[in-house]
């Protein structure tokens, strides 16, 4: 394909996923994955491609590529936004999105175990990163995004935008966290976002990643846990205290009460409140 005829459909594509609201990353996924589907594709113009056409290249490329699930997903949506809303098309490509996986509880860590991979950190960033995340209940992303003025420490409150860029949520600021912050602050005058990169940027996530992996392998716990797994952790910390779940689904920004309620499956609270048949008394075991 012509790159000029190749540019002006991304920036068409681009264009309109800005004005129909994406996610600034839902837009670079998407982008990515038609910039791939037209690489693929004959030298004609992709919009007269018939859906037939378009559904055995998929096809092809799901089967051939061994692609996993969520990239099938996004592939099957940026091919369907590109033809129905940029081309006003209506094709349907439903039979495409991937049937839903086994689904796997989230890994959760007790307090004790937080405890010890947040003090595994050797770098005072990297601690005060990882304690805002559990300590706020965020997601990497909404963590990094924090400016210096998110940070209310006369009313003891985290105002967190989330990461479709719409919403706000405010969480109350710990005071151990607080604490925290005030003396990394000390450490790394920083001019706009809370955490920020060597030249003023916004601090990456693969940075914070492998601090994590470092910090959890250092603390000894003995967990498949990933720097989410904080925000899982808070959630259900929260439930084991004895909140409210829809506190907890307001806290963590859910739009669905449903997600909220994951948790409350690997609560120890809720375990703990569970009756085994096997203790009911009818039954000695030697």
């Amino acid at each position: 394909m012509q790159s000029a005829l190749k540019q002006k459909i991304l920036q068409d594509f681009t264009k309109l996923m800005v004005t129909t609201g994406y996610a600034p990353s839902s837009i670079r996924s998407y982008k990515n994955a038609i910039s791939q589907f037209l690489d693929a594709l004959p030298d004609i113009d992709p919009e007269q491609i018939s859906i037939h056409d378009i559904k055995y290249f998929l096809h092809t490329k799901i089967n051939q590529n061994n692609i996993s699930p969520s990239y099938q997903k996004v592939l099957a949506g940026a091919v369907q936004f590109l033809y129905n809303h940029v081309w006003c098309k209506n094709y349907q490509l439903n039979d495409l999105y991937p049937r839903c996986r086994e689904y796997k509880l989230p890994v959760v860590l007790s307090k004790e175990e937080v405890q010890k991979i947040i003090q595994s950190c050797n770098n005072i960033k990297h601690k005060a990163i990882l304690a805002t995340i559990y300590g706020a209940g965020l997601k990497l992303s909404e963590c990094l995004n924090l400016t210096i003025r998110d940070i209310d420490s006369q009313r003891m409150l985290v105002r967190i935008t989330q990461s479709n860029g719409k919403q706000v949520r405010y969480v109350p600021l710990s005071k151990n966290l607080w604490k925290l912050i005030s003396a990394y602050r000390k450490m790394h005058r920083t001019k706009h976002y809370l955490f920020e990169g060597q030249k003023g940027e916004k601090y990456a996530s693969r940075s914070v990643q492998n601090a994590f992996k470092i910090a959890l392998k250092k603390s000894g716990v003995q967990k498949n846990a990933t720097v989410h797994s904080l925000r899982h952790s808070y959630a259900t910390h929260l439930l084991e205290s004895g909140m409210d779940i829809h506190i907890v689904r307001a806290l963590l920004g859910h739009s669905n009460i449903k997600t909220t309620q994951i948790y409350t499956q690997i609560s120890k609270f809720t375990m703990q409140k569970l009756h085994n048949p096997l203790d009911d008394g009818w039954m000695t075991i030697d």
